[in-house]
């Protein structure tokens, strides 16, 4: 056997691991999002400093690398956090009470039914500004699109 033999042999023998490591890939992948409903008394909650908060979900779906949906209740006068942005596109919905809403950089005030698109890499944040603890909804989700982090200035 020559060294060409011994060389040819190699190389297949790496080519055909890579489908075995692709499916090994794939078999390992976090399993998609399925059809589902969930019950708001059934929704585990987490108490914070600010408020509370509910993780309903955060998993890949069958045409999305992620969707994520949490519930955050906050105490009068609490932000969920300081400004920032990220890669990800985000909607809001206000179950009650009253916020701001910081939408690409400027303060909006907003009631229940309200809702919040926040657009990738814009510049938001949410704040109770009422004398109730107020509770919105945010959806997020990621695609090959949604690229990487901006960190604010």
């Amino acid at each position: 056997m020559t060294r060409r033999d011994l060389s040819l042999i190699t190389v297949t023998a790496l080519l055909m691991c890579i489908p075995v490591a692709i499916m090994a890939r794939k078999n390992n992948a976090e399993p998609v999002l399925q059809a589902a409903a969930y019950n708001w008394k059934d929704i585990k909650v987490i108490t914070t400093p600010k408020g509370e908060r509910r993780m309903v979900f955060d998993s890949p779906t069958e045409t999305l690398d992620q969707l994520e949906l949490h519930i955050t209740t906050l105490n009068p006068g609490d932000s969920s956090h300081a400004p920032h942005r990220h890669p990800n596109e985000e909607l809001i919905i206000v179950k009650e009470g009253d916020v701001s809403a910081m939408v690409a950089g400027q303060w909006k005030k907003i009631g229940p039914g309200s809702v919040v698109y926040e657009a990738a890499n814009s510049l938001h944040a949410m704040k109770n500004t009422g004398s109730t603890r107020t509770t919105y909804y945010a959806l997020q989700w990621k695609t090959a699109k949604t690229g990487k982090a901006v960190k604010v200035n």
